[in-house]
């Protein structure tokens, strides 16, 4: 078969092609014979149709070369070509100068745009808040940090974590939304690098948190951080306060090691399990969590009142009318709920709930307590409790732990999971169990299929707690809430098909899916990352929280409750929650506001009130609940 001939387009192309190969100078060559050919033929048709143009044929030339160097700056002067030669090579000289000049200083400036692109400048800030490494944690800690900035002049937050700055700066524009006063700084790099670090001033910060990211071997990075972090405030004078957090409690004193003394490092699973537990235990109590964590309400401030020295702490519950105070901070031990004679020492701090750290002032509100509307009978008893788990992941057996130290002798919890998941089998073989209160039962399933929830007499329980699984490495991170998201639609289906609800706790992992979630709007819905990044961002504020915390979230010491409201005022009656306040001081509580059902479903905060005026009136039901601080 004869071979076809390259057409002469095709030669004409693969010669330009290969030419232009050869480099800069040969598109050089080719700029300066298009810019010739457009140039010197306008310049022709310039000087014939000029009525005024030298009528000598070589005068007209001369005319056109003048007009070609004017347009391309070459000079145009004519006369011997020496002189043309000459002016010729000015004018490049020229030429070359200036585009040096002018390649240069675009140089410069993309390279200096390109670094601040990068984020690798250094700040050059004083007091601000560094927030170490990226996860789903970082909207929120941002969000509760710029909150709590928002009456100060100057304050600054610095991102610095491995990911490029505009990408850092996109997503949290999108996700926090404006930052009013304070001014956000993102900046890029390995937070394990010491040299990195410094690029976020830490020596100058006001706090620093390191947070977590979503991969399995996030521990391990967080202590090298901390680590990096020491390596690059060695030497320094002062280190400033640094909040922190791990999964596993195996690493949990490494990384306290690596914090130093003034460090605070959570154990988030442990939190969150605890917080789990509680709210399975009382429906509604995670709302409360919220609101106490959340800058945007309420939040613990530690006051200094010389003028309580010495009078029982009792006082104190009925001395400020809109604040609510719950415990003393005695040196660095907190002290929640003291019994009501505690006397109050002249250097103990009051751990108070108040709107801000100057709205607590004292007056006295005993005269608002009206004694004949408190409840004088015995406290609703408690009673042995059946606990549904469905599904199971790295939290479930501290969640099973916990239950086991809180619940009645004669509770009772079963568990489905997948028959292939190995720790359920370590679970229900564990000594641990065997010979306690808690009757540990196991059942092996697909919660995410109709067919075994239908097995199941979910009514029968009163609590339901829905966990997803532990991501796979391959997996994105949220990716256990679509199985979670599966199970809720089943549940939903069952109780509209009973017309009964259910009281279900969900954990998920991504707070995007909580509107995607088929349960009510004051459902218990914990977002595990959205609360250790509330409760980092509280410590933040006041490292001395983080006692605070520690004792309300642990599984035996005094902790938030909601009550029946029928155990301190008489139901139907109208009054003040000034009583109510003095009814849980009777029962030995702190009161520190209250639930109503009949709102649940139009109020902001789903009927929960946190920190109400002590003189606000209302009409109480036996729906309603208190919200106090106290034991089980």
């Amino acid at each position: 078969m004869a071979r076809r001939c390259p057409r002469f387009g095709d030669r004409a192309r693969y010669w330009f092609d290969s030419t232009l190969a050869r480099g800069a100078s040969a598109l050089v060559g080719w700029m300066a014979l298009l810019c010739l050919a457009v140039v010197v033929p306008a310049s022709a048709v310039l000087v014939w149709s000029d009525p005024d143009a030298p009528v000598s044929l070589a005068d007209r030339l001369a005319e056109v070369w003048r007009l070609t160097g004017e347009t391309l700056r070459l000079g145009g002067a004519t006369g011997t070509p020496l002189r043309v030669t000459m002016s010729v090579l000015l004018a490049l000289v020229a030429l070359l100068y200036v585009s040096t000049l002018v390649g240069l200083i675009t140089t410069a400036l993309t390279e200096r745009l390109t670094a601040l692109r990068r984020g690798r400048s250094t700040v050059l800030e004083q007091g601000h808040a560094v927030v170490l490494g990226w996860s789903e944690q970082v909207f929120t800690v941002v969000s509760e940090l710029v909150a709590a900035n928002a009456n100060q002049q100057r304050a600054a937050v610095v991102v610095l974590a491995d990911r490029e700055k505009t990408a850092m700066e996109e997503a949290l524009s999108t996700k926090v939304g404006p930052v009013g006063r304070t001014r956000l700084i993102c900046r890029s790099g390995p937070v394990t690098d010491p040299a990195v670090l410094t690029l976020a001033s830490p020596a100058t910060a006001g706090v620093v948190l390191v947070l977590p990211h979503d991969e399995p071997d996030a521990d391990a990075e967080v202590v090298k951080t901390l680590l990096a972090l020491r390596a690059a405030l060695a030497g320094e004078g002062t280190r400033p306060p640094v909040v922190a957090a791990v999964r596993d409690d195996r690493y949990l004193l490494a990384a306290r090691l690596a914090a130093g003394p003034g460090g605070v490092v959570l154990e988030s699973d442990t939190v969150t399990a605890r917080l789990i537990v509680q709210a399975a235990r009382r429906p509604g109590l995670s709302l409360v969590h919220h609101e106490l964590l959340d800058f945007a309400g309420d939040e613990f401030y530690l006051i200094t009142e010389p003028a309580l020295a010495g009078r029982p702490f009792g006082d104190a519950l009925l001395s400020y009318p809109t604040s609510s105070v719950v415990g003393m901070m005695r040196g660095d031990t907190p002290l929640l709920n003291p019994p009501p004679q505690t006397p109050v020492a002249p250097d103990d701090l009051l751990i108070v709930i108040s709107r801000d750290d100057d709205t607590a002032w004292l007056d006295d509100c005993a005269e608002l307590v009206e004694k004949a509307v408190m409840a004088s009978g015995p406290s609703t008893p408690a009673r042995p409790e059946r606990v549904l788990l469905l599904g199971w992941n790295r939290r479930a057996p501290l969640m099973v732990e916990q239950l086991r130290r809180r619940v009645r002798p004669g509770s009772a919890v079963d568990v489905v999971a997948d028959g292939g998941d190995v720790t359920v089998r370590q679970v229900s073989e564990a000594d641990a169990h065997r010979g306690t209160d808690l009757a540990l039962t196991l059942h092996h399933g697909d919660v995410s299929r109709p067919e075994t929830l239908r097995r199941l007499d979910v009514h029968s329980y009163d609590s339901v707690i829905v966990l997803g699984r532990d991501p796979a490495p391959e997996q994105p991170p949220d990716a256990p809430d679509n199985r979670t998201l599966v199970t809720l639609l089943l549940l939903r289906q069952l109780e509209e098909a009973t017309g009964r609800e259910l009281p279900v706790v969900t954990e998920l992992i991504d707070d995007r899916n909580r509107a995607l979630a088929p349960v009510g709007p004051g459902a218990d819905v914990i977002i595990s990352g959205k609360l250790i990044g509330l409760l980092m961002a509280q410590i933040s504020q006041n490292r001395h929280l983080a006692a605070v915390f520690e004792e309300l979230f642990s599984a035996d010491g005094t902790g938030v409750r909601l009550r029946p409201a029928a155990d301190y005022v008489l139901p139907g009656c109208e009054t003040s929650f000034a009583t109510v306040v003095a009814a849980a001081r009777c029962r030995g509580e702190c009161a520190i506001g209250y639930r109503s059902h009949d709102a649940s479903s139009t109020s902001p905060g789903y009927g929960v009130r946190i920190n109400p005026p002590k003189a606000e009136r209302r009409r109480w039901t036996v729906e309603d609940e208190v919200v106090v601080i106290g034991k089980d």
